[in-house]
């Protein structure tokens, strides 16, 4: 894995020892609490329009920069307990999108590959 996110797990892991919450961190719960994360990052987003969306004020900035630092935290954590090099995974996962979208059918287009033509 990357070092930088490894480091960021070792960190994890000691933060979650030192409070006794390894017990709490199961991946089904850790998958759920990656959810709501998500969801409260998306609520920063809601009833915005697109301009807003792409224009956030500094403060609003920082709290969703708070949200999406909550996301990774949870992925990182249920990569450690499911042993996934995410880094790997993630670079695999875009090979595979690069066949499932080649850009000779993909440009500009919103479709998902495997809508009819």
């Amino acid at each position: 894995m990357d070092a930088a996110l490894e480091s960021l797990s070792k960190a994890l892991r000691i933060f979650a020892a030192e409070r006794d919450w390894e017990q709490f961190h199961s991946p089904k719960n850790l998958a759920a609490a990656l959810t709501v994360e998500a969801a409260e990052l998306l609520e920063h987003f809601q009833w915005l329009t697109e301009e807003q969306s792409r224009s956030l004020p500094p403060d609003k900035r920082v709290a969703v920069s708070h949200e999406m630092a909550d996301v990774l935290l949870y992925l990182l954590q249920l990569a450690d307990r499911l042993q996934v090099d995410l880094v790997a995974a993630a670079r695999r996962k875009l090979e595979l999108n690069a066949s499932k979208y080649p850009v000779s059918r993909a440009r500009g287009s919103s479709r998902k590959y495997s809508d009819p033509d």
